[in-house]
């Protein structure tokens, strides 16, 4: 089995947690995924199977799409709703022209520090696993990312229902934080679901339980996105069998003449099927980055 299957997660789970139970029932085929999802998030987490695995670094950059819910007046050491509460605020009125100013002060460049319960790694250690042992944990450098879209909205008097579009690296918790700290209250994040992950969108995927469900029964009736299709943004050039051939054998001169206009990274395809994925080194000529089984 070869392609991403897309899967709506459920709160509760990890993403490894995910990919474990999907990892026995396609063995020996390995399994990743893309974009983690926090334990107590829901939405689409594409997980990809087999030669699909070999597509992760030309996936990630994509914008994230997220709905969710932010919690006034406490703040939590995770800064969602499974942590303790470190910090109680009261909350100022939330009315309509505040949350567009505060939208409108989030969104493009920002600087955000990101939690120390993260991924992060200091020495080689998540920071999330120092912070669990109950070790000094120093707040991780911050970084810049971009928001291309925010938008907030009250809902009662002590909490805000937003949807946001970011680029990868955003830390949600962070900005729900950081949306509390600019209402001079405090904030963690209680809700999230990510509706969209770079071209994988959540109307596209499907329940954990009918995922596991259809892998119990072969495989029947599961959506399986081809690799071809999962990188359809990119520009193709269709090679013959005897360049294929050339091409599997680790010879890049293949590829002389044959790069896509538009090349930066580009697919080669042979018998309809994705064979490698190329980059550009000038205007005719390529190197080969990736090259997928008999053509996927």
């Amino acid at each position: 089995m070869d392609g991403i299957i897309l899967i709506d997660k459920p709160a509760g789970p990890t993403s490894a947690d995910v990919v474990r139970q999907l990892k026995w029932r396609v063995k020996p085929a390995r399994v990743g995924h893309l974009g983690t999802l926090d334990p107590f998030a829901t939405g689409v987490l594409p997980i990809l199977v087999g030669e699909a695995t070999k597509l992760a670094p030309f996936l990630h950059d994509g914008e994230k799409h997220y709905a969710g819910l932010i919690a006034m007046g406490t703040e939590t050491d995770t800064l969602d709703r499974t942590g303790a509460v470190v910090r109680t605020a009261a909350v100022p009125p939330l009315d309509a022209a505040r949350m567009a100013a505060i939208a409108a002060r989030f969104t493009g460049t920002i600087t955000q520090t990101p939690p120390i319960f993260s991924a992060i790694k200091r020495g080689g250690v998540p920071l999330y696993k120092l912070a669990r042992r109950g070790e000094e944990v120093a707040p991780p450098e911050p970084r810049q990312v971009e928001i291309a879209r925010l938008e907030l909205a009250a809902e009662g008097d002590a909490a805000i229902r937003f949807t946001l579009v970011c680029s990868p690296g955003t830390y949600v918790r962070s900005l729900a934080r950081d949306i509390g700290l600019a209402l001079d209250t405090a904030a963690h994040l209680q809700e999230l679901r990510r509706v969209r992950n770079g071209a994988f969108a959540i109307e596209n995927a499907r329940p954990l339980d009918e995922v596991l469900a259809a892998l119990e029964n072969g495989g029947d009736g599961l959506r399986l996105i081809g690799l071809r299709e999962a990188v359809s943004d990119l520009p193709e050039a269709a090679v013959d069998e005897a360049t294929a051939k050339r091409l599997r054998n680790g010879d890049s001169r293949a590829l002389d003449g044959l790069v896509p206009a538009t090349a930066g990274w580009f697919k080669v395809i042979a018998n309809g099927r994705l064979l490698a994925i190329a980059e550009a080194t000038s205007r005719v000529t390529a190197v080969i980055a990736r090259i997928f089984g008999e053509g996927r």
